[in-house]
This record gives structure tokens, C-alpha cells and sequence, in this order.
């Protein structure tokens, strides 16, 4: 841990796609030199082209290259960078990276290694937060050994429960269970899928709230004890346990709720020893009453919904911290100002399961004007592979209050053009004009109960069609212009040489 408050000349980033892309972007914000790491599929990706290094790492499968720690230490070394930012998921929450990190003297920009290992052990950050006073779902207070221990502990607690794994979130390794014919399956699955995730298999059991909602609140925390929150964000909106729609405020939230949820959030850090920044998730049942889910150790996907609420650039604010900096944020002082919402842009088909939608990416033409911003790590001709989360894109509005917050998303929306893969962008317009997202009182369920079958308007989907051809035109149309050269040979047209003769002095 730095102490002493020089920033870095050089970070390296040990992530891709958008989350790189912002990392790197506050990089060059803050006179710091980026070191982007990249795997074969990704030999082309935009956060290499944006970074001053970009060195190799593996194969395509993340196991070999973003995951392998011995890999990205040595990018590290290789490359003479100081610290090394994670972004989220892979790396970002593994306590063995972060104490390698300590161990070889190379800052790693999130929280330190103990408290990384407690909170990121989902099963022992709820025994130390229920000691401390938290409120706590119901559930195992061990991770699983067995399936014979899942099946007694599930009658106990009572059905239906949540299987989730131990290291990590993000909806991976998540399934809700009914009873007790499809607890086994889904143990397997959670395993399965928390160990492709996160190199751990261990699951444990909790009780399933039923119709809740998500609140999670931001925290920042220095290396001197202090620690303030951010206020919240909605993410009710959620398919596969992923959010895919998130808010800030929470439309389900009051002054006095939010400032009891805040200063527990505030409390859970504390109590984990917890510097940097991280989330500690909530959630919300029908009775307004709350209980701790888990902190995210990292920074979270839909971070740039807080930025819009405060004016707080988080990310720079991790490396300033990581630094060895005092925050010099005081809790009386932060304020939300305005309704902030985020739409997350995945490859995946909305009308078939949200099932994965690889592929070349034959056109994009990002959404812009007061108040939309657009977080990628996408260009037109890039092929999106096959091999890691689907996220391409985030898309943030912030405007004076919710409801002018929904039209400016709707019209961002519709502005947005990515054609060459399946998005949901045509989904997620159907969700914010839908009456009760509309009227704030979306629950976690909101999928499953109100577009159960959705499929695309017949508007939507000549749109479509219509900036497919358009695209095809266009491509067709930029080829380059040549003319005849020396022996048949055919030389590309440049717009340069239209402007005559270069002479120096003129």
C-alpha cells in the first residue's frame, strides 16, 4: 500500500473491452502512460489501439491469458508499470492476485488483500457483517461441501433458495431453486459456471426474497480510515441475474431510507477494513425493509450513473487513492443532483434467450447530445468474439428528473445504430417505455413477469432493416477510388493530393 501521494507514471490495465477503455481514457486524463494487455482474439481491439503499450498476454480462452496472473505480472514487469488497474470481473476481485500484486511491489488499484479476501468470500463476509449487526439474508454460513449438506441446509432455510458462488458476483454461478428435484442440477451448473468465471468452485445457499429489489450504494474509502458513500443506484432490472437497466436515485428510496442504507454501507466497509472502491449490495423486499447481499469489491459496470449524480470521476478517484492520496471528498458535501440511467448494449439476442451474438460489427453509429454519454470498446469492422462476456457498450443519460431521464434514453436509443450482430437495444426501449419501469416500481422480476416473449415491433425491426441496407450503400460506396498507374498497377485515391503541391513557408 503507497503512502505517499505521487501518482504513477505508468498503470497497467489487466482488462479489455469498454471497462479498459475508460480505465485507459482516466489514465491519459491524469498525465499517466497505460499499458493495455490483450489476448489473441483481441490482437485488434480498441483498448489496444488507445493505449501508449499494448503486450500480448495468450490464447483466446481467459483461463490462459486474463486469468493467468503469471502473464499479467509480467506485463507488469516487462513494461515497467507501477500498478495495475483490473477494471471488473477476471482479476478484480481475486485476493491471490492482489497479494501477488503487494508481494512483488506493484500497487494493485482496489482494495487491499485482507480485506479483498473477506469480503470477496461471499460466505464469510456475511458471518463478520451479521457479528457486526448488519442485516443479513437468511442462509448457509459455510460454503457447501457436498450436496447431501445443500439439500439438509435448503429444508432448513426453506425453499426457494438462491444457490451463488463464494468468489465472485455479477449473477455468475446464480440459480434460483424451487425445490428440492432441481437444487441438485443447479448446484452443478453454479459450480460449473463459478469456476469458468472465477477459478472457484464453492457455492452456498440463501434464502430467496421473493419480489425484492436491487439497491446497491457506491463507496470510496482512503488508506487513512476515512470512508464515504455515494448514494445508490437501482439495478432491479435484471435478466440472468445480470443488470442489463441501472438508476440513480432509486425510485423506491426516501431521504431518511437512503440515509439509513448509506451509513450501513459506510458501516459494512468499515467493518470489512476496506479501502478503495466497492459496492455494497442490497436487497429491498416489499416492507422497505433492507438486508446485506455482498459487497463488489471493484468498480462496478454501471459506475458512470453515480459520476452523473455527483460529478465524481470514480476512476480517477481509485488511482488517486490507490496512490497513496487523501480523499478529499466529505460525506455532507455530496450531493445527487438530477436522475442519471444506464443501459448496457450486450451481443445477445433478446428474443432468442439473450443467447450470445458473435459476429463482425458491419456498422455502429454511437448516440450523442447534452446529457447522453457512451462508454465502448467497439468500432465498425471489429469482429466481437465469442470467447468473453458479451458487454459491448454502455449508455448513460442524465437529466433534470426521472421522467425527462427516460425520454432522453428512449431518443438516445433510438439514435443508436449497430448493425452486424444481434443487440437488445430494441428491448431495452420497449422496458423504459413500459408503464411500470415508467412509474418506478420495477422488482428484480420484472423481466420474467412483463416481456416474457418479447419480440421486436414491427417498427423497430424495419428500422432496422432500413440501416442495413443504408450501411451496405455506404460500404459500397467508400470503396476506395484508384486510377491507373505505371504498368496497370492501380493507386488508392487520397483527398490529399486534391490540394496541390505542399511547400514549406507557405
Amino acid at each position: 500500500m503507497r503512502t505517499a501521494g505521487k501518482v504513477f507514471d505508468k498503470i497497467l490495465v489487466a482488462n479489455r473491452g469498454e471497462i479498459a477503455v475508460r480505465i485507459i481514457r482516466a489514465c491519459r486524463e491524469l498525465g499517466i502512460r497505460s499499458v493495455a494487455v490483450y489476448s489473441e482474439a483481441d490482437r485488434a481491439a480498441l483498448h489496444c489501439r488507445m493505449a501508449d503499450e499494448a503486450v500480448p498476454v495468450g490464447p483466446a480462452p481467459s483461463l490462459e491469458s486474463y486469468l493467468n496472473m503469471d502473464r499479467i505480472l509480467e506485463a507488469a514487469r516487462s513494461t515497467g508499470s507501477q500498478a495495475i488497474h483490473p477494471g471488473y470481473g477476471f482479476l478484480a476481485e481475486n485476493s491471490d492476485f492482489c497479494r501477488r500484486c503487494e508481494k512483488e511491489g506493484v500497487v494493485f488499484i482496489g482494495p487491499n488483500s485482507a480485506a479483498l479476501e473477506l469480503v470477496g468470500d461471499k460466505v464469510r463476509a456475511r458471518q463478520a457483517m451479521e457479528k457486526a449487526g448488519v442485516p443479513i439474508i437468511p442462509g448457509m454460513k459455510s460454503a457447501a461441501a457436498d450436496d447431501e449438506t445443500c439439500v439438509s441446509q435448503a429444508e432448513t432455510i426453506g425453499y426457494p433458495v438462491m444457490v451463488k458462488a463464494s468468489a465472485g458476483g455479477g449473477g455468475k454461478g446464480m440459480r434460483i431453486v424451487g425445490s428440492e428435484d432441481e437444487l441438485r442440477p443447479a448446484l452443478e451448473a453454479g459450480r460449473r459456471e463459478a469456476k469458468a468465471a472465477f477459478g472457484d468452485d464453492s457455492v452456498y445457499l440463501e434464502k430467496c426474497i421473493e419480489e425484492p429489489r436491487h439497491v446497491e450504494f457506491q463507496v470510496l474509502a482512503d488508506n487513512f480510515g476515512k470512508t464515504v458513500h455515494l448514494f445508490e443506484r437501482e439495478c432491479s432490472i435484471q435478466r440472468r441475474h445480470q443488470k442489463i437497466i441501472e438508476e440513480s436515485p432509486s425510485p423506491a428510496l426516501d431521504p431518511k431510507l437512503r440515509a439509513r442504507m448509506g451509513e450501513t454501507a459506510r458501516k459494512v466497509m468499515m467493518t470489512a477494513g476496506y479501502n478503495n472502491a466497492g459496492t455494497v449490495e442490497f436487497l429491498l423486499d416489499r416492507d422497505k425493509n433492507f438486508y446485506f447481499l455482498e459487497v463488489n469489491a471493484r468498480l462496478q459496470v454501471e459506475h458512470p450513473v453515480t459520476e452523473a449524480v455527483t460529478g465524481v470521476d470514480l476512476v480517477h478517484q481509485q488511482i488517486l487513492v490507490a496512490s497513496g492520496r487523501k480523499l478529499s471528498l466529505r460525506q455532507e458535501e455530496l450531493r445527487q443532483r438530477g436522475h442519471a440511467i444506464e443501459c448496457r448494449i450486450y451481443a445477445e439476442d433478446a428474443a432468442n434467450r439473450f443467447l450470445p451474438s458473435p459476429g463482425r460489427i458491419l456498422f455502429l453509429r454511437e448516440p450523442s447530445g447534452p446529457g447522453v454519454r457512451h462508454d465502448c470498446g467497439i468500432f465498425s469492422g471489429w469482429d466481437v468474439p465469442i470467447h468473453y462476456d458479451p458487454i459491448l457498450a454502455k449508455l448513460i443519460v442524465w437529466a433534470e428528473d426521472r421522467e425527462a431521464a427516460c425520454r432522453r434514453m428512449l431518443a438516445a436509443l433510438d439514435d443508436y445504430v449497430l448493425l452486424g450482430i444481434r443487440t437488445p437495444i430494441a428491448f431495452l426501449k420497449d422496458v423504459v417505455r413500459h408503464r411500470v419501469f415508467r412509474d418506478g416500481m420495477a422488482t428484480t422480476g420484472f423481466i420474467k413477469e412483463h416481456m416474457d416473449g418479447w419480440v421486436e415491433g414491427a417498427k423497430d425491426g424495419e428500422k432496422r432493416r432500413l440501416a442495413l441496407a443504408a450501411a451496405a450503400y455506404l460500404a459500397l460506396d467508400r470503396k476506395p477510388a484508384t486510377r491507373p498507374g505505371a504498368a496497370g498497377a492501380r493507386e488508392a485515391y487520397s483527398p490529399w493530393k486534391t490540394i496541390g503541391r505542399w511547400r514549406q513557408g507557405e
